[in-house]
This record gives structure tokens, sequence and C-alpha cells, in this order.
């Protein structure tokens, strides 16, 4: 496994109270990695941790293969809660501001502003732009120095339809040129438009990891038909519905597969002389699977 972030048995406390504990994370590469978690599950907790804004209590973090934890993290770029911008300033000066306070050259501005869809408004005041301007802006901000990593906590909390959508675009283009993301965010529906690989985070434990590939998986919604014959059941639908994913045990038969309207089967069997008794479904609720975990 090629991974680019990765934690081991990491711990912050602050008195008391573990804000993360003994958490083992595992960023691969190229990944979209979704972290999940309700408000004070830790999530901001652990994006500081990975920056280097707080120290941890215990525990370790190896970052791009490398331990020196300092030599790399200017290779990581962040967006943590709402971007420090000068409303009073232009986008392009704005820019300007952190590069010279990353000691980066200025050539690179107008390729990142274009990158994050602001390649027409660099000389707009930013006290005119939108809240999804804004993050777009506080995004360039953070490619600054052509980061391998990047790092946004609720990059779209706030956000119109309109901006969620930018934003999400703009995430998926800058992957699809290489670039790694780890995002925390409470939009499920969001998240999964987007993230390939999931951390489930509850009361400062990492419940579960599962890629967006075992997720669908999981979440698939599958029947169970129970018949006076399981065997033929599944023969008959097997015959009729090549596509589906068919067995049976006894007198019931699963199917495995994405079914849009279960009652044209139900049907199918009934007109084929099958007694059907019982007809139940499971699965298919995304939402649910992450509530179950997080209240773990």
């Amino acid at each position: 496994m090629d991974c680019v972030i990765e934690t081991f048995s990491l711990c912050k406390e602050y008195g008391p109270k573990k804000a993360v504990d003994e958490m083992n994370v595992h960023v691969k590469k190229g990944d979209i990695y979704g972290l999940i978690g309700k408000n004070g599950a830790g999530k901001t907790t652990l994006l500081k941790l990975l920056l280097g804004l707080v120290s941890p209590t215990s525990g370790k973090m190896r970052i791009l293969g490398s331990d020196d934890l300092d030599k790399v993290r200017p290779k990581i770029g962040s967006l943590i809660e709402a971007p420090a911008l000068y409303k009073n300033e232009t986008a392009y000066e704005n820019m300007k501001r952190f590069c010279i306070l990353n000691g980066e050259p200025f050539s690179s501005i107008g390729e990142l502003l274009r990158l994050v869809g602001l390649g027409d408004v660099g000389k707009k005041k930013v006290k005119a732009f939108s809240l999804g301007m804004k993050q777009r802006l506080g995004i360039a901000v953070a490619l600054i120095g052509n980061p391998e990593i990047l790092i946004l906590d609720e990059p779209i909390n706030g956000l119109d339809p309109a901006g969620i959508k930018d934003i999400r675009d703009t995430i998926l283009d800058l992957n699809k040129k290489g670039v790694t993301f780890i995002i925390s965010s409470h939009l499920l529906d969001e998240l999964g438009k987007i993230a390939t690989e999931y951390g489930i985070i509850s009361n400062g434990v990492l419940v579960e990891e599962i890629s967006a590939e075992d997720l669908q998986a999981k979440c698939r919604v599958s029947l169970t038909f129970k018949t006076d014959d399981g065997e033929k059941t599944a023969e008959l639908l097997g015959k009729r519905f090549p596509e589906l994913s068919v067995r049976y045990s006894g007198a019931e038969t699963f199917i495995e597969s994405e079914v849009k309207d279960p009652s044209v089967l139900n049907k199918f069997l009934v007109e084929s002389g099958v007694k059907v008794y019982e007809m139940t479904a499971s699965g298919g609720d995304f939402e649910q699977f992450f509530i179950d975990r997080l209240g773990k």
C-alpha cells in the first residue's frame, strides 16, 4: 500500500479529554480521503496534528514516506476553516502576499487562479467575492508551492449549491492532476460524490476506514425471496434476468445486484407459478451506514 500519510497510535489529549485516541490512519497516493464525524469528533484536531499546528501527546506520523515531518510539511497545502484573506485587496494581490510568505515566485499566480476557476477575476477585490469564490481563492493559496497533498476542513460549509459544485469540480480537477486530498465534512451526500476512501471518526476514535467501492457494495440493495422452491426461483430469475447475481439456499433466493423495481421480479415469479411467501430488501442506505458507525 503506497501511503502518503500514515499515523501510528496517534493521540492528542487536552486535560482528561482525548481529542484523538490511538488513531491509525492510512491515506494512499491519489486518494480523496473523506473524514466523517460529528462536530467535536476529532476531525479538525487530526488535521491540525498532520499540519504540525498542534503536537501529539503520543504516537507518530509518517508523511510522504518520511519521519522528518518538518522537511515534508512544505509539500502539504491546507485550508482549515475560513481562508484568511485580505478583503480590500485583489485576488492577485492576496496571492502575491502568500507567495512572499512561502518564499515562492509570482510566476505561478496566474496559473493557480486559472486552476481554481478564478483566472478572469484576479484583479477583482476579495470583498466583492461570493463565499464560494473566497473558498476557491483559499484553495489557490493552499496550492502555492505545488503541494502533493491538500488538507481541507469543511471546504463547502455554508456554500450555496452553485458554490458547492464549483468546489467539487475544483477538487476533482486537481485530483486528476495528481493531488491527494484529505477532506473533512459532515455533508455525506456531497462527500459521497468525490471521496475514494473514508475514515469514520467518533469521540476521537477512528471507527473504520473503507473504500468507496466497498461502501457501495455494502450499501447495495439486495433482495431475498422466500418461496415454495428456492432452486426453481433462482433458475427462473437467472434465465429471465441474466444481468442479476442470483443464488439460493433452501427456500430462500438472494438477489445481490441493483434492482430498480423489485415488484417486476415479484410479478414475474407469481406469473411463472412460484408461490412467493415473502420479499425483503436490505442495504442501500448510505447515510444509515455512517449513522450506525458514528453511534459506536
